[in-house]
């Protein structure tokens, strides 16, 4: 994991911040040799919190800001010594306010350099963005020595000990997180956002019985027993697919496990971000026990046969060398969702240890959607007949159609009338407007059926 090498000086003049450091270890930039690990992204913060910690045991050490032009590349020992060329200087320190799903932010230092010395022996820190040309793929902290065996060895000792306090922290353990990419000309990178997801509980997950028991046994009780299978040496991991029509509660019963799953650390990952995949698995991997959400896995693992370039075998190829490069005993719960499961490729699903379970989520039935229409009924007061009248005609149509046709009931109630008592004509005129006023697109957009009974029936 470290990289030791030697720096030559190629420049012609010397920058202050060379100057700074050659002065600070008394030999020639030939003289010193590097170090240097990357962590993910995530470990940010606590990197800085274990640098503090350790650094305080050297009370001499001075912090130095950087500055540079160069905004896509980030500073290194090589750019610092290795001549004046790069533009690289002291400059101000430069902070980040990060959001770790706290009220308030956190403030973290975007990068800095630490000279110090350590019986007699002098060394510097540098704490720097890792990746290129704009994108932050991590953090980087390098550690610069005299060359020899007493400075290899300060490297190795400060690294296990950096290590232990960035494992023993970890800020965004049990978050729910995504990676959002983004490039720009003045430089920038990838950062981590928090989601705070209504918290959803047991009794609002309508699904069939026989469905929710399934989810049961292979999250809760999975999760249970699941050191006892490690000591058994069974595998850790667990892959499941959760798979239906648009709107019948995939994303819904996602939260769910998010909010009920402490501990845990959850990574959503969309369609669009299946080029970060590799370091959503290496964070998986760093913040385990974690759950991995991938959204409209169809989109990224379709049929090979049905793929329209080279580009998207090579994503596919890559999501499952990730998948299979986990350890068994890694504490990573994979869910993939679709609402195509019969584009996916074949590979994906039909080799244990990848998918193991796969949980149809249907259109709901009709005690499914009796209690859908009361779930989400919220403050309307809704009579049996007319509560039954609602189930008979909302067959055919997702849990999500139900949501949204009662905020329309309540909608055209509220326009009739200031009560909570809901009225038929309310209900006929939402469902009049959602199945047919838009046309059979309406009906598909909104979780419908072409079968749904007309408002009159």
């Amino acid at each position: 994991m470290g990289i030791s090498f030697s720096i030559g000086n190629h420049g012609v003049g010397k920058s202050q911040l060379q100057k700074r450091l050659l002065k600070h270890f008394g030999i020639s930039a030939q003289d010193i040799a590097t170090a240097g690990r990357q962590f993910p992204i995530t470990a940010r913060i606590d990197i800085q919190s274990g640098l503090e910690t350790l650094l305080k045991q050297t009370p001499e050490a001075k912090l130095l800001g950087l500055a540079s032009p160069n905004m896509h590349e980030p500073p290194s020992f090589a750019q610092m010594l290795g001549g004046n060329h790069f533009g690289l200087d002291i400059g101000p320190m430069q902070y980040d306010e990060i959001d770790i799903g706290d009220p308030i932010p956190v403030r973290c230092l975007k990068n800095g350099l630490w000279l110090g010395s350590d019986h007699g022996l002098p060394f510097a820190i540098l704490l720097a963005p890792g990746g290129r040309f704009g994108f932050q793929a991590g953090v980087t902290v390098e550690i610069a020595v005299a060359s020899g065996e007493q400075g290899a060895q300060f490297s190795q000792d400060f690294f296990r000990q950096l290590e232990q306090a960035i494992s023993e922290g970890r800020s965004y353990r049990g978050r729910i997180l995504s990676l959002e990419a983004h490039h720009h000309p003045m430089g920038g990178g990838s950062s981590v956002k928090v989601h705070r997801l209504a918290k959803v509980k047991r009794e609002d997950v309508i699904l069939p019985q026989k469905t929710l028991a399934t989810l049961d046994r292979n999250v809760a009780g999975f999760m249970a027993a699941r050191d006892a299978l490690k000591s058994m040496r069974f595998q850790a991991r667990k892959g499941l697919l959760f798979y239906g029509p648009p709107g019948t509660g995939k994303t819904h019963t996602i939260h769910y496990l998010a909010s009920q799953l402490p501990g845990h650390t959850t990574l959503l990952v969309t369609a669009e971000q299946v080029g970060l995949i590799g370091e959503y698995f290496r964070l998986a991997r760093f913040l385990q026990p974690s759950m991995m959400v991938i959204e409209d896995i169809d989109l990224i693992a379709r049929d090979r046969t049905q793929m329209r370039n080279g580009g998207e075998e090579v994503l596919l190829n890559k999501l499952l060398n990730e998948m299979d490069g986990l350890r068994e005993d890694s504490e990573v719960l994979f869910i993939l969702t679709t609402n195509r499961p019969d584009q996916i490729e074949p590979a994906l699903v039909s080799r244990p240890g990848r998918i193991d379970q796969a949980i149809e989520f249907p259109l709901p039935d009709e005690e499914g959607r009796a209690k859908l229409t009361r779930l989400y009924a919220r403050d309307l007061d809704i009579s049996g007949d007319l509560h039954d009248l609602i189930v008979r005609r909302t067959k055919g149509v997702s849990a999500a159609f139900i949501k949204e046709l009662m905020r329309r009931c309540a909608q055209f109630q509220v326009e009739t009338s200031s009560g909570k008592v809901l009225g038929q004509s309310a209900v006929d005129a939402a469902l009049e407007e959602m199945l047919f006023t838009g046309g059979a697109l309406n009906r598909r957009l909104l979780g419908g059926d072409a079968s749904t009974p007309s408002p009159q029936q």
